[in-house]
């Protein structure tokens, strides 16, 4: 019953809103469909446990099992992390340069990716924000314009329907606006944290590589 209750002052309120309710619910259809599919691609697609990934890579390396390694890649699916360790580990044989310029190249095709429509949700807070402003001045011109041309009786009505509608553009507005940006904070932060541990555990293969060529050389020598 109280969930009825709601939905139906909801109802009435964005009907109160005036036209700019539209446009508002028009972005805020926007932003959920993004941040659905963001959340989908980067905490799961694109997402997987750096420090135990880099755990299973290292233990195939140091084993001087480099196609086990790629093995543990494959497993990980579209994993951005995966892609890029994967490109380093089918150098592994080449020089340093070669293995580096490797995990660079997979790293930069991985970070339009990763930032792909976010700038969008930044964009639809503030138009959102701007969206319910509109409202709320179009509702108060409506409002004084009413009350000019209404006879006594009915003035009060009007300027209630007035400050009504633009108040409630305001605060759809606001809260499309502040579910947007809390949004975008989080995506943004995850796409940041996964091109982090690209950087990290980059540099953490190049040092795997590194050793595994001394103990291979050092044991030819032997």
């Amino acid at each position: 019953m109280e969930t009825y209750n709601f939905l139906e002052n909801l109802s009435k309120a964005f009907q109160t809103g005036g036209p700019w309710m539209v446009a508002i619910a028009v972005s805020m259809t926007f932003a959920v469909a993004i941040s659905l599919e963001r959340f989908a691609r980067l905490f799961f697609r694109y997402s997987v446990d750096g420090a135990s990934f880099m755990f299973e890579v290292q233990k195939y390396v140091l084993a001087n099992d480099v196609d086990g390694a790629i093995r543990v890649c494959n497993g990980a699916g579209d994993a951005a992390l995966a892609k890029v360790i994967k490109a380093g580990l089918q150098r592994a044989s080449r020089s340093q340069d070669q293995i580096q310029n490797a995990l660079d190249s997979v790293s930069l095709e991985m970070i339009p990716k990763l930032e792909k429509r976010l700038p969008y949700l930044a964009l639809i807070a503030n138009i959102a924000t701007l969206l319910g402003l509109l409202g709320t001045i179009t509702g108060l011109i409506r409002s004084f314009d009413a009350i000019a041309l209404a006879d006594p009786a009915q003035r009060q009505a009007v300027l209630s329907s007035g400050i009504a509608e633009a108040m409630n553009a305001t605060a759809f507005g606001l809260i499309t606006a502040i579910f947007t940006m809390v949004v975008h904070s989080i995506l943004t932060n995850r796409a940041t944290r996964i091109l982090g541990e690209i950087d990290e555990f980059g540099v953490k293969l190049m040092d795997l590589l590194s050793a595994r060529k001394y103990k291979h050389s050092s044991e030819k020598g032997d």
